[in-house]
């Protein structure tokens, strides 16, 4: 079983990106990465990249991490460690078990090298 299915499939992947960015746009240290950003369409992007990453249905049509990020000036390894705290507070908040969260962890941690354009 993918771990897009043990997660919950499409409804749970839908709910914890929302939960998952109320939480980074309150969050002072990476909101203001998204001050410019349309959040709904931010939002449906992160959906299919996250399904298609976590073993789901392969529906993403965005740019790769290196090119969807290199615009963003000053980003470093403490705004994505940001973000992946984010990322397991939500699933947290949602009652996934720890070891799907590590999971989820291990999946956002092969991204961090192109999200940083290391």
């Amino acid at each position: 079983m993918s771990l897009y299915e043990q997660l919950g499939g499409e409804a749970a992947v839908n709910l914890a990106v929302d939960i998952f960015y109320r939480k980074v746009l309150r969050d002072d240290r990476i909101k203001h990465y998204f001050d410019d950003v349309d959040m709904a369409r931010q939002s449906a992007k992160q959906k299919a990249f996250l399904t298609m990453a976590f073993g789901g249905p392969n529906n993403y049509t965005g740019a790769d991490m290196r090119r969807a990020h290199a615009h963003l000036k000053g980003l470093n390894d403490s705004h994505f460690d940001a973000v992946v705290e984010n990322l397991g507070a939500t699933l947290k908040e949602l009652n996934v078990p720890d070891d799907l969260i590590a999971q989820v962890a291990a999946v956002a941690e092969t991204t961090r090298n192109d999200v940083l354009n290391k």
